[in-house]
């Protein structure tokens, strides 16, 4: 089953982040996407993106965080 959440298109960040349509909080706040061993860091912009499922908007990466190990 689809889910029902909010999307959007993530750009930038470690080419190895496969998943570039992901859901998002409807209130818009930074996204953290878990990746080896850290999580890669998103925020919104005023960008949208047209996509095989609607127009979405666009975050974009910033930096990143290790995980302590």
């Amino acid at each position: 089953m689809a889910s029902k959440a909010p999307k959007a298109v993530l750009q930038g960040g470690p080419e190895g982040i496969t998943e570039r349509i992901v859901d998002v909080d409807p209130s818009g706040g930074d996204l953290k996407v878990p990746y080896r061993g850290g999580f890669e860091h998103f925020r919104p912009t005023p960008r949208e993106w047209d996509t095989a499922g609607g127009r979405l908007p666009v975050y974009e990466w910033w930096e990143r965080t290790e995980l302590p190990g």
